[in-house]
């Protein structure tokens, strides 16, 4: 499933130290999707760059290589007014009550809206489904909520208090689109009915 568009992938040949096999099996994730990343200095992190539906995300995937653990976080600008701050943070707590995987957060110091999901791998080479499912999770996930935002913000303050943020969670006129499946997803669902 095609959630993103990104550009193409680059591998980790320019990094000075040795990447873990963990961090090699992410690359490898983003390679397989035809993702562009670009791995950060001094650090177990992958970089990429997203154009989504309604917004465009920086990405950072780290990964935790004594836990054999993987943190996607994708983040995007948001500066609301203070007028607007009490507002925008409830939309996300309100969200976050409904997500089963990952979570919202306000970066206030950076004005900035994040998306964080971790995953735990039973071994070192992580399963490139799985990371490819967390990549498309943040995204769509933000993607989801950037909207509602944008409407949020765009009330006066005057009428805020009449503004439902339960109702405006539930708005479905705004979701990105879903991507038609491919002719290989296709033959295998046709497949998994048959067994």
């Amino acid at each position: 499933m095609e959630l993103v568009r990104a550009r193409n992938y680059n591998s980790l040949a320019f990094m000075s130290s040795p990447a873990s096999l963990q961090l090699q099996s992410v690359a490898h994730a983003f390679g397989q999707q035809g993702w562009h990343c670009e791995p950060v200095e001094g650090r177990e992190v992958l970089e990429a760059h997203f154009e989504a539906h309604h917004t465009h995300i920086q990405l950072h995937a780290q990964v935790f290589p004594q836990l054999n653990a993987l943190s996607i976080v994708a983040e995007c600008p948001l500066a609301p007014e203070s007028s607007h701050l009490a507002a925008a943070t409830e939309l996300l707590m309100r969200a976050n009550k409904q997500l089963t995987l990952g979570s919202f957060e306000f970066d206030f110091d950076r004005q900035q809206l994040v998306f964080r999901i971790t995953n735990l791998f039973d071994r070192e080479r992580f399963d490139a489904d799985i990371v490819s499912s967390m990549v498309h999770c943040a995204i769509a996930e933000l993607d989801r909520i950037v909207p509602l935002l944008g409407i949020l913000l765009k009330t006066s303050a005057d009428l805020l208090a009449d503004l439902s943020l339960p109702l405006l969670l539930e708005r479905e006129d705004l979701l990105p689109p879903i991507p038609e499946e491919s002719p290989h997803e296709q033959l295998e669902g046709e497949l998994e009915e048959e067994l």
